[in-house]
């Protein structure tokens, strides 16, 4: 285990570059639980709306099995979550690589390491738990069941995202004996069930969006790795090189670009941004540091085609390279690979994928160092090797690069493939509008970077750095302005989110003008004049959300705007203490942004004014209630007034205030007619738990009031019921729980509710001091009745308001 951790590679595959891990190892960010945003964001976005934060307690690596000092419980199950190349299996190795020196979890007596990538390749075939092992690692042969049992073993299972297996936690027969043979599906899922060696260890990391094929109730304990806060970002730069002037200059660029300085919280991208940075600064180039993503990408690439082997770190070329011929061919054919993957959603591939490339891949890709640290090869058991990308960012980048340059040698065939009809003989500007509107029909945005770095690649300075990899383009400062006016006006029905998109896309080309508007924008004094545009909205959000000051108050009415541009607004609410989203016409992409704002980490959200929005629906209540649910939200107002919420909604909402009832303090629902008596019991039972918190809640529904009274209890002195009829007192232990006054005013009470009300105050009478039952057309039998309670010596009422004359009269007889 030594020998295999203690030396990794950065981004490379070949053999000869592998660096000792413990000279390039820099501490991740690593927190227990995870900023829970929407599993079908894109990664880069996710990093994009996510505020770095130090709120939370971080956790080594080496200490993830070990309580906090505050916990009581045993860990036995840890799930790791973290974007692509985050730094997920750097910190599976540096655990494991402690372990076998002796210097940390010396507990473990057995540590066994394994891939889903290796797994997938033996996913139908039938092996014992202990066969499993001796395969695997034939060092583990004399291990034998009685010491499997008897010893501490710690199962490590990296890349759930990449697993090919079906794990079924539901309908899986119980294997609970090491030496039986089973499924290696049914084996993992025993194992990590604790049906099989109860007392093993396992840690299992994945993507955020493969996390949810572990049940919750199976993992005690979930992490994420964030990756490099900014004082890690430095520490990275100045550990790789020796040259400290260099470091500062690396250092000082990435901070000069808030899309390069985010990106950076990806080790794997520090590697790419360092790679590039530190070549031209010890090289004659003169040329500017890249600013933008394109420019940076398209720098790696071309650095990477005149290295043969990974060793940026023992000289320095003194002058550039073209492409070669050769060189072209096999970046267009890895275009392809990548560009037909992405469209697929795959990030793993095999021999036979890359042959359908027409990729050589013994002479193209393990001989020329062409690919070599572009792509990834990964050797697994029985020598089957799989292939990547170092990372999701250079797949898309190469599938940008193919699909331009199949544009500017008009690749029909493709183009019709990748845009359907709306591709006859398209200009440079119909290409890229119809490439935007594509990715942004997407669900999970999975086009979304891709199309900024098309964007980028139309302007001549980037291809000019690829050296004719693209072909003869247009790019006249004309048609350039002409593609940017587009997007500028560009109309979607995407999510708030994914149209933010558009903004970067000009960012790309180097167009800074709508950025420059929004800065002077938000200095002015009198912002209500100035109409905002639709992009102007979406930059506007942008800044916003990633703004290191948190906005005490947002209100997208205030704006203004059309109605789309104040949609393209809301991502901002994620950056606010109180929302006012009333009457914003919120749709269910709408309220995707608003779960995520509640998911965040941490949820600056403490106020949220949905009222007034009859097209939430169930499927949008639904998705803010998922919201609420989130351990990570603070919220401790919530208004939904008239929002038409259903039976079903309340359910949702119900179910979201018991997961996290504690921080909700006020809670609007009035206005809402359709409420339904089983939605209102249901809420009423949150409003019965002892963890509930809630001090103020509206309706007009009266069995809710009720039962929120006998709920409250001395919390509540003057109940306001003014807004609607009383139905039916079902009150018996009502009264109990006022200290002095109860008002039932103008409530349309009949015989039957008079009747009702006097039997509570007969069952327990003497708290009730004031008694309001004025304006209410109460029968002469009611009225008797009340009056029998009023006789009682147990009955301590001072004061009753009432316009009924028999009932006056008996008052003045007592």
């Amino acid at each position: 285990m030594r020998r295999r951790c203690e030396r990794v590679t950065e981004g490379t595959d070949g053999t000869g570059s592998r660096t000792l891990l413990n000279r390039i190892y820099t501490e991740l960010y690593i927190t227990e639980g995870q900023s829970e945003e929407v599993n079908t964001q894109h990664e880069v976005m996710q990093l994009e709306i996510k505020m770095e934060t130090l709120h939370d307690t971080p956790i080594r690596c080496q200490d993830v099995f070990k309580a906090l000092p505050y916990q009581q419980r045993h860990i036995r199950v840890v799930l790791t979550n973290g974007v692509a190349g985050v730094g997920k299996t750097f910190s599976v190795q540096k655990f494991t690589l402690d372990w076998a020196e002796g210097l940390e979890n010396q507990d473990v007596s057995l540590l066994v390491l394994l891939s889903f990538r290796e797994l997938n390749l033996i996913r139908d075939e039938q092996y014992s738990l202990l066969t499993l092992l001796h395969v695997f690692h034939p060092t583990l042969q004399k291990v034998t069941a009685e010491k499997l049992a008897v010893c501490k073993v710690l199962f490590i299972f990296d890349g759930l995202d990449e697993s090919r297996l079906s794990l079924d936690f539901n309908n899986r027969k119980v294997v609970s004996d090491v030496t039986q043979k089973s499924s290696v599906n049914e084996l993992l899922t025993n194992l990590i069930q604790g049906n099989l060696l109860p007392s093993a260890l396992v840690w299992i990391t994945s993507r955020p969006a493969a996390a949810n094929q572990i049940p919750p109730s199976c993992v005690d304990r979930v992490t994420e790795v964030r990756g490099f806060t900014d004082p890690q970002k430095e520490e990275y730069f100045r550990r790789r090189s020796s040259d400290e002037e260099l470091s500062n200059r690396t250092i000082s660029h990435i901070k000069t670009s808030r899309s390069l300085h985010i990106m950076c919280q990806i080790p794997v991208f520090c590697w790419i941004a360092a790679t590039v940075l530190e070549h031209m600064l010890t090289t004659e180039q003169r040329g500017e540091l890249p600013k933008t993503m394109t420019d940076l990408y398209s720098h790696f690439l071309l650095v990477q085609t005149k290295r043969k082997k990974n060793k940026y770190h023992e000289g320095h070329e003194t002058s550039p390279q073209e492409l070669t011929e050769a060189d072209r061919e096999v970046l267009l054919k890895l275009g392809r690979l990548a560009f037909e993957q992405l469209e697929k959603g795959n990030i793993m591939f095999y021999q036979e994928d890359l042959e359908q490339c027409g990729l050589d891949v013994t002479e193209a890709l393990v001989y020329s160092g062409v690919c070599t640290e572009i792509f990834k090869r990964e050797s697994v058991i029985f020598q089957k090797t799989v292939y990547c990308f170092v990372h999701l960012s250079v797949q898309e980048f190469l599938a940008a690069v193919y699909m331009f340059h199949c544009f500017t040698n008009r690749k029909t065939k493709v183009l019709k493939k990748f845009l359907g009809n709306k591709y006859v003989d398209s200009t440079l500007n119909d290409f890229l509008n119809e490439a935007v509107k594509k990715s942004l029909r997407s669900k999970n945005g999975h086009l979304d970077l891709f199309v900024r770095f098309l964007h980028g690649l139309s302007l001549e300075s980037n291809q000019r750095v690829l050296g004719g990899l693209l072909g003869q383009t247009e790019n006249s400062p004309e048609i350039i302005q002409r593609a940017i006016n587009n997007l500028k006006k560009m109309r979607t029905n995407a999510s708030p989110d994914r149209s933010i998109n558009i903004f970067h896309c000009l960012m790309e080309m180097n167009d800074h003008s709508v950025h420059q508007e929004i800065q002077e924008f938000l200095k002015s004094e009198n912002r209500s004049k100035k109409r905002l545009s639709m992009i102007q909205c979406s930059a506007l959000a942008y800044m916003l959300q990633m703004s290191e000051e948190v906005l005490d108050e947002f209100d997208p009415k205030k704006y203004n705007t059309s109605e789309e541009g104040r949609r393209r607004l809301i991502p901002a609410v994620r950056n606010c203490r109180k929302a006012q989203l009333g009457g914003c016409g919120l749709s269910e992409t709408d309220c995707e942004v608003v779960a995520s704002a509640l998911k965040s980490n941490p949820s600056h959200l403490r106020e949220l004014d949905l009222s007034d929005n009859k097209d939430l629906k169930d499927s949008g209540v639904k998705l803010v209630s998922a919201g609420l649910e989130s351990p990570n939200c603070r919220l401790e107002t919530l208004r939904l007034k008239s929002c038409s919420l259903s039976e079903i909604s309340c359910s949702s909402l119900v179910s979201a205030l018991k997961s996290n009832p504690s921080h909700l303090r006020d809670l609007d629902l009035s206005n809402n007619w359709e409420l339904q008596d089983s939605g209102v019991k249901d809420l009423c039972g949150f409003l019965q738990s002892p963890d509930c918190r809630l001090e103020t809640l509206r309706s007009v529904h009266c069995l809710l009031l009720l039962e929120i009274f006998l709920h409250l209890g001395q919390h509540v002195y003057e109940p306001d019921l003014l807004l609607g009829p009383v139905l039916y007192l079902i009150i018996n232990d009502l009264i109990s729980i006022f200290d002095s006054l109860f008002r039932l005013e103008s409530c349309s009470l009949s015989e039957i509710s008079c009747s009702s009300l006097v039997s509570a105050l007969k069952s327990n009478p003497s708290h009730l001091r004031d008694l309001d039952l004025s304006n209410n057309d109460l029968q002469d039998s009611g009225v008797k009745d009340l009056c029998g309670l009023l006789r009682s010596p147990d009955c301590r009422l001072e004061t009753l308001r009432s316009v009924h004359c028999l009932l006056l009269s008996e008052i003045f007889c007592l």
